[in-house]
């Protein structure tokens, strides 16, 4: 085949070459069915068995930790900024949401349309270039959770360590680091994420929550609007994004190939430093404007000293197979975005073509 592109979208973004080879060599005739899987019956025996070893795997990577159940929905994480408040966002109680960024800002926006919500801790002084600090966060007795989003995309900052909400519930829109790195499920009331960026293709959104809190949804809201419709229907209540779940399900065999999350971590974190190392030492030829103890191992920021030059860099990156390195267009900029499937000798590529770039331009 022709060289693969250097793919640093942020979403849809990369997977992994291995997975997609597999998803080829299986597309036509999947497991000597004689059919597609897309063409088969999500009620049939081996629609299920790929579903239920997906969920299965998924919690295997975070620790078979009891009480949790993963839930194969669709509507992207953007749905379930609803759907949460909508489920757990009872009379009398408020949600409580920490503002990191853009996404957090669309969180906020759509619980407020449900319920009383509030905003317990902002970095927006500073422009959204650092997480907030949650280290002595004073929650409400009356908080039915407090929502973080683990990393923004936009900016490009993520959470380095998670507060402690005691009884309250801890929800976190994973949506772009989900399995980039160990996390203690325990932690963790819900985890949703769009499966787009480390999880597989778009289509199907992943919720993993605790039993407990997802199995009485209010009986006032749409049928498919509650978290036990899927819960007590193995996310089967209706026709699931079969391709999309058994894109996963590769995605998460893959996973383990690597050494499942710690391995998969190592790898992650080499990656990132290698941008960062080309950005802190390029004698401000290159900028990084997030705080250093909150930049993100998944999204790379990063800025020139103008915008000609940044459109330069773009267009030339684009003439050498790089693709996806525009900021997002709120903000500007550049952006490398490193999920799992980003190898690291497309970081490595990168990191050469900013250094030829700077010797050319500085």
């Amino acid at each position: 085949m022709s060289k693969r592109a250097y793919n640093f979208n942020a979403g849809p973004a990369a997977l992994p070459l291995e997975v997609l080879e597999r998803a080829q060599a299986e597309f036509v005739d999947f497991r000597g069915t004689g059919m597609s899987i897309m063409e088969m019956s999500h009620r049939g025996k081996v629609y299920e068995e790929v579903h239920n070893e997906a969920e299965s795997r998924l919690l295997s990577l975070l620790g078979d930790v009891k009480g949790y159940k993963v839930l194969f929905l669709q509507g992207g994480a953007s749905t379930q900024f609803a759907m949460l408040p909508m489920n757990l966002l009872s009379q009398g109680k408020v949600a409580s949401y920490v503002h990191s960024g853009s996404w957090a800002d669309k969180a906020i926006k759509e619980a407020k349309l449900i319920g009383e919500t509030q905003i317990v801790a902002s970095s927006e002084a500073n422009k959204f270039m650092s997480i907030p600090d949650l280290s002595g966060i004073q929650l409400s007795d009356q908080s039915a959770y407090l929502h973080v989003t683990s990393n923004e995309t936009i900016e490009g900052t993520q959470y380095q360590v998670y507060p402690d909400t005691g009884n309250i519930p801890l929800i976190a829109d994973m949506s772009s680091d989900i399995l980039s790195r160990e996390i203690d499920l325990n932690q963790f009331g819900l985890i949703y994420a769009g499966a787009q960026k480390n999880l597989g293709p778009s289509g199907v959104t992943i919720v993993i929550a605790r039993e407990d809190l997802i199995s009485e949804s209010p009986k006032n809201i749409p049928t498919m609007m509650r978290y036990n419709t899927h819960l007590s229907n193995n996310s089967l209540y209706n026709t699931p994004p079969a391709f999309s779940v058994y894109m996963v399900n590769e995605v998460l065999k893959w996973i383990g190939e690597q050494g499942s999350l710690a391995g998969l971590e190592k790898i992650n974190r080499k990656k990132a430093q290698l941008i960062y190392d080309t950005i802190d030492n390029s004698g401000g030829f290159y900028r990084g404007p997030v705080e250093a103890g909150s930049r993100s191992i998944m999204n790379v920021t990063f800025r020139l000293t103008n915008e000609e030059l940044e459109k330069q860099f773009i267009k030339e990156s684009e003439q050498e197979g790089f693709i996806g390195l525009k900021g997002h267009r709120s903000v500007g900029g550049l952006r490398a975005s490193i999920y799992n499937a980003v190898p690291y000798e497309s970081c490595k590529a990168l990191t050469d073509f900013m250094l030829h770039f700077q010797k050319s331009n500085g």
